[in-house]
């Protein structure tokens, strides 16, 4: 079933206020500053939406509210069963230093449609669509994802751009990569923008992969459903108190490579706000007693992927 499209609007709504409560933090050096103003903003706003909805993707368990946490209820009531995945400041560095990328992000799918991730590291690789999607794959080498994705685009290999999170546990990607003149993108956060790069030529991005945050892969993906693109992701575990976890939240198979489709099925609506200026939209900007967004909004069923902006009056 299709997601009403008046809806978006009203998510639109969630992630500019959130983002405009955090860009307040822009600077001050106070992460969980901003992270919380965006929470509390996030939640209120959610709370008036008609709506059954669960956190599905958050940030921690109950006990380590006030944070949005997994499986908190959100909503006035209603019909609607919606499954929520947010990231109320995805770059809260980027916001305590004034750095550019930093977003406010949620995505939704009706109930049971959205992978409840476990608090684990993910494996990932996302593509364009491109790309034929036999071309790359998580159990390919890296050498073989880049040869073929060469061979898809008619590309030189040392025209080939890799993004990736800039992290010691990369430093072999990075060198291989490096071997075979790839060049990279690396980022020091955010995997949502990160797959958000290979949605499209301007951002020159042809393949994003390596490690990140299991739930961030849900948001990542959940980030280019609406394009159609290529997501394939593996879960790693460290312990066997992830394992555990893992095991408790219904998944079997520990080695199991997910594709788009298990991870966020039938119709979802993805809204991403700037916080601080970056290469998706621009950051929060104040004029007067006025503030305008930018907003990176996707609706799955009816082909809607574009950037609205918005002014909005500042409320004293």
């Amino acid at each position: 079933m299709a997601l009403d499209k008046s809806l978006i609007e009203k998510f639109r709504i969630v992630t500019t206020k959130a983002a405009y409560a955090a860009s307040k933090f822009k600077g001050l050096n106070d992460k969980m500053g901003a992270d919380n103003a965006a929470v509390d903003v996030m939640r209120k706003e959610l709370n008036k939406i008609d709506m059954l909805g669960r956190v599905v993707i958050g940030e921690g368990e109950l006990d380590e509210a006030p944070m949005l946490y997994i499986g908190e209820k959100l909503g006035s009531g209603g019909n609607l069963n919606i499954d929520i995945a947010v990231d109320p400041v995805e770059g809260t560095n980027f916001v305590a230093k004034n750095l550019p990328g930093a977003l406010s992000v949620i995505a939704v799918a009706e109930k049971g449609n959205l992978f409840n991730a476990p608090e684990t590291y993910m494996d990932k690789l996302a593509v364009s669509k491109k790309i034929p999607h036999e071309a790359t794959d998580l159990d390919f080498s890296l050498e073989k994802n880049i040869k073929n994705l060469a061979d898809s685009l008619n590309k030189d290999i040392s025209d080939i751009t890799a993004c990736l999170l800039d992290r010691p546990r990369h430093a072999h990607i990075i060198e291989e990569l490096k071997k075979m003149n790839v060049k990279m993108k690396l980022i020091s956060d955010g995997d949502v923008s990160g797959a958000l790069m290979v949605t499209d030529d301007k951002y020159n991005v042809d393949i994003f992969l390596g490690i990140g945050g299991g739930p961030e892969g849900v948001l990542a993906a959940s980030a280019i459903d609406a394009y159609g693109c290529k997501f394939q992701g593996r879960f790693l575990f460290n312990n066997d108190k992830d394992i555990l976890r893992a095991k408790k939240m219904g998944i079997k198979d520990l080695k199991k490579k997910y594709d788009l489709k298990e991870i966020i099925k039938g119709d979802s609506i993805f809204c991403a706000t700037g916080i601080t200026t970056g290469d998706l939209v621009k950051g929060v900007y104040v004029d007067d007693n006025k503030f305008i967004t930018e907003t990176l909004l996707t609706h799955k069923y009816s082909n809607m992927c574009k950037i609205v902006i918005r002014e909005d009056t500042i409320k004293t």
